[in-house]
């Protein structure tokens, strides 16, 4: 079992495993066979499907709330998909927080 190490999280809603299921589920989907490397499936793949996930989400929870505003939606599928969306966003957010403090400590070494 790999150990998921404690984040400094800057959104109080996201948990480090949180997070670690999210990504875990999209590498899952992006590669359903589990086994062998397929195109995409390095680090940069990775963000991408991830990037990917966060705008479609984004734009999921905006048809929903359209289709509430219109008449025709699901007061419930509406607040789950905003939630998904937010969640997604702090996701996000918390991990270029924890990137560019990175880099921050890696551009403070002493060379």
């Amino acid at each position: 079992m790999v150990a998921v190490p404690a984040l400094a999280l800057a959104q109080p809603g996201v948990s480090p495993q949180d997070a670690a299921r999210a990504y875990r589920a999209v590498d899952a989907g992006a590669n359903p066979g589990g086994g062998g490397t397929t195109a995409g499936s390095d680090f940069g793949g990775m963000l991408t499907r991830a990037l990917q996930d966060a705008v479609q989400s984004g734009h999921a929870a905006e048809a929903q709330a359209a289709q509430a505003i219109a008449g025709s939606g699901d007061l419930t599928e509406v607040v789950q998909a905003v939630s998904r969306a937010e969640l997604t966003l702090q996701t996000a957010t918390a991990i270029r927080d924890r990137v560019v403090q990175a880099y921050q400590d890696i551009m403070k070494m002493p060379i």
